[in-house]
């Protein structure tokens, strides 16, 4: 009996949806309505792209880049780096492995005003937490090129990283006189391990890599870098090595004469995005040397400039919204005004059902106008951006599907909504009102529409706790937990992530329906 029930509920859904579906595809306006919102998405995707001229090289070359274009490298998995540091190094052939002493690490922050371009002339002492000093094996010098590197930090103790999104922690503690570090990196064959120890006798292990096609000669040296502070005050680091080794494996003592050993200043020509305090460089102590160095070895995040793949989109989707909330919120309230509602609920006594069939039809039509839309626009503004000059942070097609996807969830939940909202004010000024105050209006209030200027706790807030939350799907921008920096509304960051964002939408969504359910049942048609 519960069996032939359910069929029988299930055929009565089905007919109701059917009946839903003809209903809104013989109105033409609203037909013309979801093209005419799917357009806006594309023209204003276009028009915003087409607008922003950042002055950012996209070749892989930087040496190729116009004049007063900047450049920003990608590391070895395709992400957008910053890759500037001293490096001063020797060639190794074959298996080898490198050890020296950090006896101090210090540091210069810049203190002059923001107009300025920074130089070591006008800072004070400050250490950033993430400065970074130590041993590096490489294949190359060109930025972006893979690398493992075992190092001290100003804040975070010994690390061992390497193709700068990867990261493990070694011995805590800052570095002085009285507490050096002893680092060491061996190389056999692609694979780079990583030691440190505090006397230089007993070692541990911090972490290992394997670099994929290792050529047979690679450079091997010692590194000193400093990221900008989180205000973007550029930074510097001084770093003083000793007990400097390096040569095969089977004789570890092996040292030769500093004198063959290469200064390299990577990253720090004049069209490199990153900010620097001045450039780098190093200096013989005896026998031991001294490193210094600006610039960050990690992944890069909006500090470095740049746009990405969704950024114009937000202006074409919210247009998109207000179409589909007059549509949402008609496609309820034209059968109250014309008494159609009564011949609707005579032929599905289920009024539950009634409603449900209309928010699969409405919400089905949003995400498909949501998401057919984003994925035009997206390549299209791409395109106007890269044709600019503008450096698009790259992204895989799993994060732009994600982004084409919550483009039409954002849609199709807020035409659910706006739905519900129809159906318990039965009026279309009044719910169209509400839908944009509550669905549109927030979005408005942020950096992202306003820019920069607009208070950032309040729209911080905003996409935390209204349906603007939403738009977290379309957040494209790196971030790390290895770069200081303020993931902020200001900065372009969305304050939650895209799935946590989307929730939000969803229950108020989930609560106009809920309570449009309730009223329809209550009252009489």
């Amino acid at each position: 009996m519960s069996v032939l029930v359910q069929t029988s509920r299930a055929a009565g859904f089905r007919a109701a949806l059917w009946a839903e579906w003809t209903k809104f595809r013989t109105v033409r306006g609203w037909m013309i309505g979801l093209v005419f919102a799917g357009l806006m998405v594309v023209l204003f995707t276009f028009l915003q792209a087409n607008g922003k001229h950042t002055g950012y090289c996209t070749t892989p070359n930087p040496s190729s880049c116009v004049a007063g274009h900047q450049y920003v490298p990608t590391g070895p998995g395709g992400e957008a780096v910053a890759d500037t540091y001293e490096l001063v190094a020797k060639r190794l052939t074959g298996d080898g492995t490198i050890t020296a002493r950090i006896t101090s690490l210090a540091g210069r922050i810049w203190a002059g005003p923001a107009n300025e371009a920074p130089s070591p002339a006008n800072t004070q002492p400050g250490l950033t937490s993430w400065a970074k000093a130590g041993l590096l094996v490489t294949p190359s010098t060109k930025q972006g090129s893979a690398y493992a590197a075992v190092m001290a930090t100003g804040g975070h103790g010994v690390r061992f990283q390497y193709d700068y999104t990867h990261d493990q922690a070694g011995l805590p503690g800052s570095i002085s006189g009285s507490a050096p570090r002893w680092l060491r990196m061996t190389r056999t064959g692609d694979t780079i391990t990583g030691y440190d120890s505090r006397d230089g006798t007993n070692w541990h292990t911090v972490g290992s890599a394997h670099l994929a096609n290792l050529p047979t000669t690679v450079y091997v040296g010692l590194l000193a870098t400093s990221p900008t502070t989180s205000q973007g005050l550029a930074t510097r680091a001084t770093a003083s090595f000793d007990h400097i080794a390096i040569g095969p494996l089977t004789d570890r003592a092996a040292q030769p004469p500093l004198g063959s050993w290469h200064g390299v200043s990577i990253g720090t020509g004049p069209r490199e995005a990153y900010t620097t305090l001045g450039n780098g460089g190093y200096r013989r102590a005896g026998d031991a040397m001294v490193v210094m160095g600006s610039g960050d070895i990690a992944p890069a995040v909006a500090s470095v400039g740049g746009d990405t793949a969704s950024d114009s989109l937000l202006f074409g989707l919210v247009v998109a919204l207000i179409v589909l909330i007059v549509i949402g919120t008609i496609f309820i309230t034209s059968e109250y005004r014309r008494g159609l509602i009564r011949t609707t609920f005579a032929a599905t006594p289920d009024r539950g059902r009634v409603l449900a069939a209309k928010a699969v039809v409405i919400g089905g039509v949003g995400f498909v106008v949501g998401a057919i839309a984003s994925a035009a626009a997206i390549p299209l503004g791409e395109h106007a951006m890269n044709a600019n000059g503008n450096y698009i942070f790259p992204a895989d097609p799993l994060t732009i599907a994600r982004v084409i996807i919550g483009s039409g969830a954002l849609v199709a939940l807020t035409a659910v909504a706006v739905l519900g909202i129809g159906t318990i004010l039965r009026r279309s000024a009044g719910a169209i009102l509400v839908g944009v105050v509550v669905f549109v209006l927030p979005t408005f209030t942020g950096p992202r529409i306003l820019g920069p200027t607009s208070s950032s706790s309040a729209a911080t807030w905003l996409y935390r706790a209204t349906p603007a939350a939403g738009f977290s799907m379309l957040g494209l921008l790196p971030r790390s937990g290895l770069v200081s920096y303020p993931y902020t509304m200001s900065n372009g960051y969305y304050p939650l992530p895209p799935w946590a964002g989307l929730l939000v939408l969803v229950a108020y969504a989930a609560v106009a329906m809920f309570v449009a359910r309730a009223v329809l049942q209550r009252r009489d048609a």
